[in-house]
């Protein structure tokens, strides 16, 4: 078992209890994860990938045709899961994809705002995070791409958690802030506090679970060539 095993699983444990809903996972260890999901306990969650076919888990069985441009008309809002990744994030859970600096002038220019806020505001949106960091989770971010609590996110604005290197977070406080949920086995919660830009409660953090034998097995099944130890280094 390494660090990335546990980062896999924690991104599975994201789509328990969605049953039979669209994942869109992006990245790795997130497409990882759902794919792990769906071949062990959530066996109805729909994949796709990302152009216009649902997929099976293994990536080559055709279940579905959705192409890019019906899915917001089929689609229904909350039934959707999307993973998505984060330059910045803050502890209300806004994030931004777009760039770093004034929008005006920015000094450094990224992504964009893409789909991050139709995500976030029609659908249950968690982020990957593979590098726990200050320069990640800042008191405010630059520039809102998708939108946390504290805005109004509508009917089904649904910021779930936020997986990283190194932890498990959500925001479940009664004021919609971040705060620990578990720790990846071997990490201290006061080095997480230390690699968080804003204060972060931690008094109630468990332990990540760690995957099983059979688990690690259908990790190395999904990804032969271990490109997820690349990712996470152990």
């Amino acid at each position: 078992m390494t660090r990335a095993d546990v980062c896999a699983v924690a991104c599975a444990e994201l789509f328990r209890g969605d049953g039979e809903i669209l994942a869109s996972p992006m990245g790795l260890l997130p497409s990882l994860g759902a794919r792990l999901a769906r071949l062990t306990f959530e066996p109805d969650l729909l994949i796709s990938d990302g152009e216009a076919l649902l997929l099976g888990a293994d990536l080559s069985t055709v279940e579905g045709w959705l192409p890019y441009r019906k899915v917001f008309d089929v689609v229904a809002h909350g039934t959707r899961h999307v993973v998505m990744g984060a330059n910045q994030l803050d502890r209300h859970g806004n994030q931004n994809i777009s760039c770093i600096g004034d929008h005006a002038r920015p000094t450094r220019q990224l992504l964009g705002f893409r789909g991050a806020p139709g995500n976030t505001v029609n659908h249950r949106t968690s982020y990957w995070v593979p590098r726990h960091s200050p320069r990640t989770f800042v008191p405010a971010v630059d520039v809102v791409s998708g939108v946390g609590y504290g805005r109004d996110g509508g009917r089904y604005h649904d910021v779930y958690r936020v997986v990283t290197d190194l932890a498990v977070l959500d925001f479940g406080a009664d004021d919609h802030t971040m705060r620990l949920v578990s720790v990846h086995p071997g990490v201290d919660p006061d080095d997480i506090a230390a690699a968080t830009g804003f204060p972060l409660d931690t008094s109630g953090a468990g332990t990540t679970r760690t995957p099983t034998e059979d688990e690690v097995r259908v990790l190395d099944t999904l990804d032969p060539k271990g490109l997820r130890q690349r990712e996470v280094p152990s």
